[in-house]
């Protein structure tokens, strides 16, 4: 591990960074866990962990099959937020079941 954070959280930082300066922009394809393993050195789990952080924190949305995407532009240090434009929530999400005495 380099620096005092582990290693999922410097490459999720890599990936936000990229996001907010536009080199993946909204809607666009981020790098798969395969692509993150070949690129950062790390192991499968790692990457997903990654990839969880990032879906957890709304800046990218997952579908099944076509892979991961930006949700949403991050506003660089200083920049102002926009909302012009209508970002999707993570594609996970929890039911919760009330059971009613009968």
């Amino acid at each position: 591990m380099i620096g005092d954070q582990p290693r999922w959280r410097q490459v999720a930082e890599v990936i936000r960074q990229r996001i907010a300066d536009g080199t993946y922009a909204p809607r666009t394809r981020v790098p798969s866990v395969l692509q993150l393993q070949a690129e950062f050195g790390i192991a499968a789990a790692t990457g997903q962990t990654v990839h969880r952080a990032l879906r957890e924190d709304g800046l990218i949305f997952t579908e099944i099959g076509p892979g991961s995407f930006v949700a949403r532009p991050l506003p660089l240090a200083g920049d102002a937020l926009t909302s012009d434009f209508t970002s999707p929530r993570p594609t996970t999400r929890r039911v919760q079941r009330q059971i009613h005495p009968g």
